[in-house]
């Protein structure tokens, strides 16, 4: 049976996409996952860093514990990419389930409080992810990738066991 809550989607689908992502950049040289292009965040590379960097910060706001270092702020491989893959996906999921999603939390940055729900973090966080995973669509197509990774939603719920 497929899975029907929304935040079910949302989470499953995310570590589903991320994870043909991964696979297609398998395919690249060290050079190509790292070329800059003028979309996204720069490269390949950063695009998938990043993604999991925005999942580590928003983790941290749902805990309401403090902002742990970016992951952004150290280079990384595709395989450090994959194997911080899970445990980031895991701990985001863990947090943004544990309590109901109009739960309000406050959170400062600089000299700013804002106010977001745990079902808006965890909307922000899958939809963001897709938006970085688009570009890296793009990039592995400038590359010439013929065989572009399934990555929509509709590729997830007629090809896995949702």
């Amino acid at each position: 049976m497929q899975a029907s809550a929304p935040h079910t989607v949302l989470l499953a689908h995310d570590r589903w996409a991320n994870n043909h992502l991964f696979n297609a950049c398998k395919t690249l040289t060290s050079e190509q996952f790292n070329q800059v292009f003028e979309m996204g965040t720069g490269s390949l590379c950063s695009n998938l860093v990043h993604n999991l960097g925005a999942m580590q910060g928003w983790t941290d706001v749902l805990k309401e514990t403090p902002s742990r270092p970016r992951l952004e702020e150290k280079g990384r491989s595709l395989d450090e990419i994959i194997e911080l893959h899970d445990p980031t996906s895991d701990a985001f999921e863990a947090a943004a389930l544990v309590r109901p999603f109009d739960t309000v939390i406050h959170r400062e940055r600089g000299e700013r409080t804002y106010t977001f729900t745990v079902g808006g973090i965890l909307t922000h966080v899958t939809t963001h992810s897709m938006h970085h995973r688009a570009q890296c669509l793009n990039m592995l197509r400038q590359h010439g990738v013929d065989a572009l990774p399934m990555s929509s939603v509709m590729d997830w719920m007629l090809t896995s066991d949702a």
